[in-house]
């Protein structure tokens, strides 16, 4: 029997000892992304947040308007109650756009959906709307940072990262927030829109990359044996430890350590969540994979199922990117039509989906954009016309969970231009969201700097006309 040299004593002794104390310590403090009991009832455990980057048409897609279309070409009255470039914009020579397609009403609820959005029609019953919401800025940066984190300025947490840092996570082999991105760039504001922000580390998102290897050396060398990797893991974890036991506060430091044990046990949960070759073929083609303009995004709703079937908390996917963004201040006939084919049937798909297998009621789904779109474009002499960016006119939609299905609340103008009635500040959605998902937005805080840091800083208003 071979006798063990000195270095190998130490050796095992450290990884003895240190994976003994981290499986202690483990046990008794629990790690950051523990699942804990919500703070009020709710049926939704999970949420996909679907952001459509650029700013989605209103009046295109879920606003009927016979003012606009009878006043096709014409100049539109100055708008009311707008400050900023809005209110300059529609004071300046303007003509007014008709939608670039029909809109129709549909499902019990009479929901006014565009032709364009057939497959999303037909699950107009599930949509909880809310119509006219304003955001702080008519600027894309700024306003992508309002509508995923509550502040206009980079820096603040995003709402995955409250969610988690809120719920915890179920699945302690997965990230508690993954990021969908989409395939074609990224995303304005990059990873600040999915960052912690102020929140301690381990909250903030995990971004999957497209393809069999969602991240970067998540995959063992083939000179790499598990239990090889075990070792060296628990010998830097021991390491660690003891480092951070005189930096409590280092929250960098903690979510560090906590990476290595799921990056550990990701690379088998990884691969085997991203690959889609047991999906049926009909699964496949109710996302809509068979089709070239869907099957991007199919793909990316396929995931986000997969990923809250298997307990993940908070999943973002993101729609548009570089020149393919929603952002269509020209030509609306040709980008619009472009937009709506490549989300309509991976979204409706996603919806079904869920509701079949039982998973709609415990799955809040969120659409939203940055910001609406003027009714009018200022370019006179262009025969491609688009429109321009508006704080005031965005339109979220809910499904799944408590949501009151077929549900309404707030209205714009006759121009969809702004609120009709008083201004619905996004605040007043995030707090909604947060509701709906159990969690109370007061009590879901974080001092930071002195102060206690709220996803809707002074508070919003839940909006409970949308809420069963």
């Amino acid at each position: 029997m071979s006798q063990l040299s000195r270095r190998q004593m130490l050796f095992g002794s450290y990884l003895g000892l240190g994976g003994l104390a981290l499986s202690d310590m483990l046990r008794a403090a629990g790690t950051p992304l523990s699942a804990r009991p919500n703070h009020l009832p709710a049926k939704a455990k999970h949420c996909i947040f679907l952001f459509m980057e650029g700013g989605v048409s209103q009046m295109d897609l879920f606003e009927h308007k016979p003012e606009l279309i009878r006043l096709a070409g014409q100049r539109m009255p100055q708008a009311s109650n707008t400050t900023g470039e809005i209110a300059t914009f529609s004071a300046a020579p303007n003509r007014l756009v008709p939608p670039v397609a029909p809109l129709r009403q549909h499902g019990q609820s009479g929901r006014w959906i565009t032709d364009l959005m057939p497959h999303l029609a037909s699950v107009a019953d599930e949509l909880a709307f809310v119509h006219g919401v304003k955001v702080d800025n008519n600027n894309h940066g700024p306003a992508v940072y309002h509508s995923l984190t509550g502040n206009q300025f980079p820096g603040s947490a995003s709402i995955g990262a409250w969610v988690t840092y809120g719920l915890g996570t179920e699945n302690q082999d997965l990230p508690g927030f993954i990021v969908l991105g989409d395939p074609r760039g990224s995303t304005i504001g990059g990873a600040g829109v999915w960052g912690n922000g102020f929140l301690p580390a381990a909250y903030q998102g995990t971004l999957f990359r497209n393809g069999d290897t969602p991240i970067v050396d998540l995959n063992r060398t083939k000179q790499m044996t598990a239990d090889a990797q075990r070792h060296e893991l628990d010998l830097l974890q021991w390491m660690n430890r003891s480092h951070s036991a005189a930096r409590s506060d280092n929250s960098e430091l903690e979510a560090r350590i906590a990476s290595y044990e799921l990056a550990f046990r990701m690379q088998s949960k990884a691969p085997e969540l991203v690959d889609l070759g047991g999906e049926t073929e009909a699964t496949r083609k109710l996302y809509g994979l068979d089709d070239k303009d869907s099957e991007a995004f199919g793909r990316q709703c396929l995931l986000a199922r997969r990923m809250v079937e298997r307990g993940v908390r908070h999943v973002m996917v993101l729609h548009g990117a570089g020149g393919d963004r929603w952002d269509d201040h020209g030509d609306v006939k040709t980008r619009i039509p472009k937009h709506c084919r490549e989300v309509d049937k991976p979204i409706a798909g996603l919806l079904k989906d869920l509701k079949s297998r039982g998973l709609l009621d415990e799955t809040l789904v969120v659409w939203a954009s940055e910001m609406g779109r003027t009714p009018f474009d200022n370019n006179l002499i262009s025969d491609k016309p688009g429109r321009d960016h508006n704080q005031y006119g965005l339109v979220v939609w809910m499904a799944g969970g408590d949501v009151k299905r077929g549900a309404t609340f707030g209205e714009t103008d006759d121009f969809s231009v702004r609120s009709s009635g008083d201004p619905i500040p996004l605040r007043d959605v995030h707090a909604t969201l947060l509701q709906l998902l159990g969690l109370d937005q007061e009590r879901l805080n974080f001092l930071h700097a002195g102060r206690y840091k709220k996803l809707t800083d002074i508070g919003g208003r839940v909006i409970r006309e949308i809420i069963a």
